[in-house]
């Protein structure tokens, strides 16, 4: 099957049956054969995934614009197909006439032979009038930047100064940034090895082991990957573990741990902490072992599976001294490395989300041995740019509960919140993050 129809296959999961990009892809790729000479067919596959969701409120109210009706539930496919295609006219380097005949050529690998000729006029019809079509388009500011019409006025409500920069940001690719293993060396070292491996880097702001790559690349090429020297990690996502200011032998909770990088960074960090990685999703808690044992810290931790917001399921009883809470949310803020996220959220799902949150959030907070005993810390970290899963979240928290109050984060990054520190999309290079620390009197 042809690069473009696997593509359309693709996303037909993600637009029509509401499946992660990230779960749907593998599959794809499979197809294609992990060959020097396929390499480029691997990587037009995931070009197009991904750029076809980054765009897709755009590409869509485009499409409308050039039929008359929508296609039928049936036919998802060749309305994958079409949005492919104007994602290669309008973004992509290539020619018109390829775009068109390629995307063309795709109808038959997906047995329609029937839409040859609607995909054909469709696309021909976009390049005869692409100006007058965009301008029309471009009136309404949820396509012209590409967002969904609910959260482009959610970020513009709760962002009136910056929406426009964050909305820009989110449809921007991501830079790939490393984090370097404090057990292993330092990063004016890995800097010394990446030089001497050819790779273009720069020291990533606001961190002290972060690196910014000038180009991602397979982690494969990176030295010392295989060997724990460094870990993918952006950089917002590495100021939660010095905010955590753990002694020897003192007890931590990672609740929500999954995939495992903000756990690793702390053991990275901190010596001979007792430290439990916490998920109630068995296959991505898979993903934190593995990852502890190729860093070389499986034996620093304890990998438990459970629900944060059920403790007496998991929990043995002994008070953490210190919890981090990488809270379940929107992942706003990550907008630009999981474009579909702007075709999977709803506006619903943040209540939803903010009342899970808060479960989690009262499960927890018994577990806080008191700060008079020598513990007390708990930080809340989301990616999320929505003040409900934020701010307003800790600001009715603490109402809530006389023994808690806020330790200020004092940083030359993000912005000071009511309560908290807020990253947002695309600030210093790094995602939107937002990170209050908690005191337990």
């Amino acid at each position: 099957m042809s690069t473009r129809a696997l593509a359309a296959e693709a996303l037909v999961q993600v637009l029509f049956e509401r499946r992660s990009l990230s779960a749907v892809l593998p599959q794809y790729l499979a197809q294609i054969p992990p060959s020097d000479k396929q390499a480029g067919e691997r990587a037009l596959l995931q070009e197009l995934c991904y750029g076809v969701l980054r765009w897709q409120p755009r590409l869509t109210a485009i499409l409308q614009h050039l039929m008359r009706k929508p296609l039928k539930a049936r036919d998802a496919d060749i309305h994958a197909l079409l949005l492919l295609g104007l994602y290669q006219l309008i973004y992509m380097r290539t020619p018109d006439h390829a775009a068109v005949t390629e995307t063309v050529s795709a109808v038959k690998a997906l047995n329609k032979a029937w839409a040859s000729g609607l995909v054909n006029a469709v696309l021909r019809g976009y390049v005869r009038d692409a100006q007058r079509i965009a301008t029309e388009v471009d009136r309404d500011d949820a396509a012209a930047y590409a967002h969904p019409a609910w959260l482009l006025k959610a970020i513009k409500t709760t962002q009136p100064s910056h929406w426009q920069a964050i909305a820009t940001a989110n449809n921007q690719h991501p830079p790939m940034t490393l984090r370097v293993n404090a057990r292993h060396m330092d990063r004016t070292a890995y800097l010394q090895a990446l030089h001497a491996a050819g790779i273009k880097a720069h020291a990533a702001p606001h961190t002290s082991h972060g690196i910014t790559l000038a180009q991602p690349m397979d982690v494969e090429r990176l030295p010392g990957f295989r060997d724990g020297w460094v870990s993918v990690q952006d950089a917002a996502a590495q100021l939660a573990a010095p905010l955590i200011k753990a002694q020897p032998a003192q007890r931590l909770l990672d609740a929500c741990a999954a995939p495992g990088g903000k756990t690793a960074h702390i053991l990275e960090s901190h010596s001979g902490i007792a430290l439990i990685a916490l998920d109630n999703d068995g296959q991505r808690l898979k993903r934190v072992g593995e990852t502890l044992q190729r860093l070389g810290l499986a034996e620093h931790a304890r990998v438990q599976q459970g629900d944060a917001a059920t403790p007496t399921t998991w929990w043995d009883g002994i008070p953490f001294d210190s919890i981090l809470l990488d809270a379940p949310c929107s992942a706003t803020g990550v907008i630009r490395r999981h474009a579909d996220i702007k075709t999977l959220r709803r506006a619903e799902d943040i209540m939803a989300l903010a009342e899970q949150q808060a479960r989690i959030l009262e499960a927890l907070w018994p577990l806080l041995r008191p700060a008079k005993e020598g513990g007390g810390m708990l930080l809340y970290v989301t990616c999320s740019i929505l003040p409900q899963e934020n701010q307003q979240q800790i600001m009715r928290f603490l109402a809530n509960h006389p023994d808690a109050h806020e330790q200020p984060i004092i940083a030359e990054w993000g912005h000071p919140m009511e309560v908290g520190r807020q990253v947002l999309p695309g600030e210093d290079g790094m995602d939107g993050f937002y990170d209050a620390r908690l005191i337990k009197e």
